[in-house]
């Protein structure tokens, strides 16, 4: 990992050779008053967590990246963060050359696979944001599930230091996206890259295809039943879509 090259984005970053959560270590960082923007990038995790407090394998290879922000949004914005920035990621990866997709509600794909994720903490004072923290893992050379990829099979050519400077500025470039334009722009966007998209499904015995995600961070589905329809709108944690978008899902709300 290039520090220097690192510092071309970010002025302040710290590299460690193995810590539990990057995320945990920028929050301490944050408390001792150390400036932001700050990256802190760890070679390996030993107790790095998903969304949902899921485990993130965190072995030697992948990128392990978290951001620190300081932030002013009211705190019904927060969806409009994590909407900004995964698709900054996924289209700044996409320069690439590579048809990296977004799996609601935080996930990276490329070729029905998961490539990697995002979880984004933030620090809420009466009724502000006024810190976050964006957590990022990416697959690179570390070995992955059979339902995850890492990017030296398809991109070989490119270091783990061009990975995370392409993080970096994709999380910068959706979130100066976002506070330009708002939030309806940044949707159009995300929409064209969401996996599952039009996807049929099958909720709790009822059939439906999905709609796209609401500025509340919901996914959207519209319902059939007895020839009428409904469109509902489910938060993130209710259900848990699978990778590939060309089969039928049969879901049911309590599915995690």
């Amino acid at each position: 990992m290039n520090l220097e090259d690192l510092k071309q984005v970010v002025r302040d970053v710290d590299i460690f050779q193995d810590i539990p959560s990057t995320n945990q270590k920028l929050w301490e960082l944050i408390d001792q008053k150390y400036s932001l923007p700050r990256v802190a990038i760890a070679l390996q995790q030993s107790a790095g967590r998903g969304q949902w407090g899921r485990v993130w394998e965190s072995p030697p290879g992948g990128l392990y990246l978290s951001l620190g922000l300081p932030l002013d949004l009211e705190v019904n914005c927060g969806p409009h963060l994590t909407i900004a920035v995964a698709w900054g990621i996924a289209q700044r990866l996409r320069t690439l050359d590579l048809p990296i997709l977004l799996k609601w509600p935080n996930d990276l794909i490329l070729q029905g696979r998961k490539l990697g994720g995002i979880k984004i903490e933030t620090r809420v004072c009466q009724g502000i944001i006024t810190y976050g923290v964006v957590g990022v893992g990416i697959n690179y050379t570390n070995p992955v599930p059979p339902t995850g990829i890492n990017l030296e099979e398809i991109a070989s050519q490119f270091t783990l230091t061009d990975l995370a400077k392409l993080t970096l500025t994709g999380i910068f470039s959706g979130y100066d996206y976002y506070l330009q334009q708002g939030i309806k722009p940044v949707l159009d966007a995300y929409h064209q890259l969401l996996s599952n998209l039009g996807q049929e499904i099958i909720l709790n015995q009822s059939p439906g295809v999905i709609i796209g995600v609401n500025d509340k961070g919901e996914l959207g589905i519209r319902l059939f039943s007895s020839g009428a329809s409904v469109a509902i709108f489910l938060q993130p944690g209710t259900i848990k879509l699978g990778y590939s978008c060309k089969e039928i899902l049969k879901i049911s709300e309590c599915d995690l």
